[in-house]
């Protein structure tokens, strides 16, 4: 499992711990954003005591896609065929991996969604959750996907599905980088799953989702889902030429 880290030293060693307990044959990889609260230390000391946890350090906070396709390649580069995503924070639970585990069998994505039947959303305003409810729908009639939590960040991959759908192409750095991803399995052909988790707001720590992060990954799904739709049409009208 790949956790992205940026300040979070008072959830760091808790969600290792509750994930080395709830699946002890899963490996995490913790890529620590240079975060100035000690987060990379504690992140070091867990590794030093525990051969299943390893540590990337990056030079700055760059954004929650860069640490993921950072913390992807280095789990391919080691002959993973299983790479998860999941946040430091404590609102993805681990002790319902297992259930993106057993889905993984028919999938070849298979995300945790707070929005299908049994999914939840524990301690969240109305308001947050109604914006990522409305970001969610948009996506869907953007992108004409039928995924309901596009923007979820509890996710498996398998090996070959992050080997086919080009991440040295993908450029989404902030939170659109979750519905990128999605959306380039969908257009490759693959088979996305969800299902159902308890989604927790964070007890310990600030959250990184803001109202004006929240606006800006809309306006950046609304450029890039246009310029995806400009380039399907593209697609379309040279089949037409061709047969014509």
């Amino acid at each position: 499992m790949v956790v992205p880290t940026y300040n979070e030293a008072a959830n760091l060693e808790l969600i290792v711990g509750r994930l080395r307990s709830a699946q002890p044959g899963v490996d995490i990889l913790v890529v620590d954003d240079n975060s100035p609260d000690g987060t990379g230390d504690i992140a070091d000391r867990l590794a030093a005591a525990d051969p299943q946890v390893k540590v990337v350090h990056r030079t700055a906070k760059q954004g929650l896609g860069a640490a993921y396709l950072h913390g992807f390649a280095v789990a391919l580069e080691h002959g993973y065929d299983v790479i998860g995503e999941m946040d430091a924070d404590g609102s993805h639970q681990p002790e319902q991996l297992h259930r993106l585990m057993a889905a993984l069998a028919d999938a070849d994505l298979v995300i945790g969604s707070r929005y299908v039947p049994g999914g939840a959303v524990v301690n969240w305003p109305k308001g947050r959750e109604l914006l990522s409810r409305g970001g969610n729908l948009y996506v869907r009639l953007l992108l004409g996907m039928g995924i309901k939590d596009a923007t979820a960040g509890f996710r498996l991959f398998r090996r070959p599905t992050l080997e086919k759908i080009d991440l040295p192409s993908v450029k989404s750095s902030g939170y659109v980088f979750q519905t990128d991803l999605a959306y380039r399995t969908i257009m490759a052909g693959l088979h996305v799953v969800e299902v159902p988790i308890e989604f927790i707001e964070r007890e310990r720590g600030d959250s990184k989702m803001s109202g004006q992060v929240a606006s800006e990954s809309l306006k950046k799904i609304t450029m890039w889902g246009l310029h995806e739709r400009r380039k399907r049409l593209r697609g379309v009208l040279d089949q037409r030429r061709r047969r014509g």
